[in-house]
């Protein structure tokens, strides 16, 4: 799969921002010492997670597509991709299909999309037919078909405005 310059430049630069920000936290932690109240720790959690959540779903761009998989050494449909990130990441068990992935967690206004947040297409002429992994700037990773590989798409592209279906936020 080849992946064009400005897409590459984008997410290195997302992945190395990403994989700075703690030890940049670090470091201003070891300069002053500040309590964390308790209502700010757990959007902090998600956050991480969802870092770590993304980090991991696009380590896997470039796995071929095998429907009814969950495994990377086999391949991943759309959902076996989302189940595998997310039990392996958060070690959350989601239903195996995107039906019923459809049914977990918060629905949520597509304005409010963050990373780690499950977006859904109809691409089977059925709603909720297929998933993906939100990663911002409204692009999202999936396996889409047979005979391709996890990539990552932009949601403002035609094919998949048109299908846009819905967004769950799961609880990490």
């Amino acid at each position: 799969m080849k992946i064009s310059a400005p897409l590459f430049a984008t997410l290195f630069t997302t992945l190395i921002a990403c994989a700075t920000l703690p030890a940049l936290a670090a470091e201003n932690a070891a300069d002053t010492a500040t309590v964390v109240p308790a209502e700010t720790a757990a959007p902090n959690r998600y956050l991480e997670r969802a870092r770590k959540l993304t980090i991991h779903a696009l380590a896997l761009i470039g796995v071929n597509y095998k429907w009814g998989s969950d495994s990377p050494e086999q391949g991943l449909d759309c959902s076996g991709l989302v189940s595998h990130v997310f039990q392996q990441v958060a070690g959350i068990v989601l239903p195996r299909n995107s039906q019923g992935m459809s049914n977990v967690g918060d629905k949520i206004d597509k304005a409010e999309l963050q990373p780690g947040d499950l977006v859904f297409f109809n691409t089977r002429r059925r709603p909720y037919s297929h998933v993906g992994i939100y990663i911002g700037d409204a692009r999202f990773v999936h396996s889409p078909r047979r005979g391709r590989e996890v990539e990552v798409s932009d949601m403002q592209g035609r094919y998949w405005k048109q299908r846009y279906n819905g967004a769950r936020r799961v609880g990490l």
